[in-house]
Order: C-alpha cells, then structure tokens, then sequence
C-alpha cells in the first residue's frame, strides 16, 4: 500500500472501513485498563480482545479512563468454538461495557465443520445491531469457502498468524481476490525472531527496530498488524511506523524468510485442513 498514515483504512466488502493497525491484547492481563487507556492516548485507532483473553473488563475500563469517543475507536472481539455465536457475542459486549462491536469473529474452526451455526449466530447479532461487520480467525482457505458454501456469506476478515517467517502467498492471493482483509496476530513473532541476521540488517539500515520493520511490511503488504505491547515505549514504537517505507529489496529479503513458522508453536495451516 502507498502513502499509508494512522489515518489510514481498509475497505471491507461490506463497504465501511477498518484501521490499518491496532493492538493486540492476548495475555495483556496486567494492568489491562491502563495499558488500553495508553494506547488509545497514542492513537492506537483498534483494539482486539476475545472472550477468553481474560482483558475485556481492563479494556472497557481502559476505554472509559481514556475519555475517547466511541465512533473514534474500532473494537474487535471473537467467539468461540463452542459457543452460540449470538449469545457469546452479547456476554462480550456486558464485560466490555459497549452497545456494540465493529467487528466479531469466530475464534478458531470447531473439531469437526466449519461452525456454521456459529456463524448464523454473527449474522443475526449484526442483524440486530449488536455488530458491525463479522469475519473469522485461523481458518484455512478451504474452510472459509465451505462458510461461505453453507451460509452465503464471506466473512470480511480472517485473523490469522503473519509475519515474514511464516505467511501464505496463496491465502494472501485468496483474501485479495475475495476482498477477504488479513489481519495479522503475533505480527512481531512474540519477539523470538529479532535476533535474525536479515531483520536485524534491515532494521540498521531504516534505523528502526526490529518490530518497527514487522509492522511496516504488514502495512505494505496490506495486512492489518496487531502488535501486542506490555510498556509504554513498545507502544509508542510500534505506531511509529509511518514515516519511512521498506525498499524492494527489502521486501524481497523478507519475503524470503518465509518457513511457516509459529510463534505459537503450532504447525501453520492456510491452504488445507
């Protein structure tokens, strides 16, 4: 993506908007509200949760102490597996203290189907106001076209784990033509890649940090990073993303980085399951 800014949006085929970048919140389970509150002051414009991260109590007390406005912040959170998709998506709202989501998405596929069920539960929720957009995380293209089969709908995001050592040309090519936007969990490989000759290289060269180029190749990739940051000055770096662009080359060497590697410690599927 050119001329990219934190102004800057995606358009989802529903046609509204969605940031270019937001903060994760799995495991943010210290000082919850006042980590949120900070990162909405540095202009964080997305905040991700879920319903078992244990953060969305801190998180709508971390919105209120901020004073933002509620059009000004765009708020996902996603259900589960085994949930009834409508009434999961009502507790979410009660513990983060909001009328309504921007967007919701089933957490992971169920063991056995796609979670059909699941997902006519988000499309009555949306019906009935109680979200904006919906969509879903860790499914693989396969799955999402089978959603897509039994229910007729597409979902409008699928969150999934991304960054230049583990990503997926093929989903990348899937999302784009299905106007599908990837957003991009543990973006920053949960810190275990830094130390990678290559990153480290082109972070020396940018004079930014090893995060900052994790990001920035999110952001021209058109994925959607969530970075996830305990400490103010991780925070303020990892927004700080907007005033240098990655070269060709550059992309290039990170691109080729790519072995399908978790953080998580999971094998990554994208294609098949």
């Amino acid at each position: 993506m050119d001329d990219i800014d934190e102004d800057t949006k995606v358009e989802l085929h529903t046609g509204r908007t969605m940031p270019i970048i937001g903060l994760g919140t799995w495991d943010l389970t210290t000082s919850t509200a006042a980590i949120v509150s900070q990162a909405l002051h540095l202009g964080y414009p997305l905040i991700d949760t879920s319903g078992d991260y244990g953060t969305q109590q801190g998180i709508g007390e971390g919105i209120k102490k901020s004073g933002v406005t509620r059009d000004s912040l765009y708020l996902v959170t996603k259900v589960e597996e085994a949930d009834d998709g409508y009434e999961a998506t009502k507790k979410n709202l009660a513990e983060l203290q909001l009328s309504y989501a921007d967007l919701v998405l089933i957490h992971r596929p169920p063991e056995e189907g796609v979670g059909e069920d699941i997902w006519r539960g988000l499309i009555r929720a949306r019906r009935d106001g109680l979200v904006k957009d919906i969509g879903v995380s860790n499914y693989s293209v396969t799955q999402i076209q089978t959603l897509a089969n039994m229910t007729g709908e597409l979902p409008v995001v699928n969150q999934i784990e991304w960054s230049p050592f583990g990503w997926s040309p093929s989903m990348l090519e899937f999302a784009e033509a299905n106007d599908i936007i990837i957003q991009a969990y543990s973006p920053l490989t949960r810190g275990k890649r830094f130390s990678d000759s290559v990153l480290q290289g082109i972070a020396n060269k940018h004079g930014v940090t090893e995060a900052q180029i994790l990001i920035r190749w999110c952001l021209e990739m058109g994925v959607v990073p969530l970075p996830k940051a305990n400490h103010l000055e991780h925070l303020r770096d990892n927004i700080d993303v907007f005033d240098f662009e990655l070269e060709a080359i550059d992309i290039e060497k990170l691109d080729a980085l790519n072995e399908q590697y978790s953080a998580l410690s999971k094998r990554l599927i994208y294609e098949e399951q």
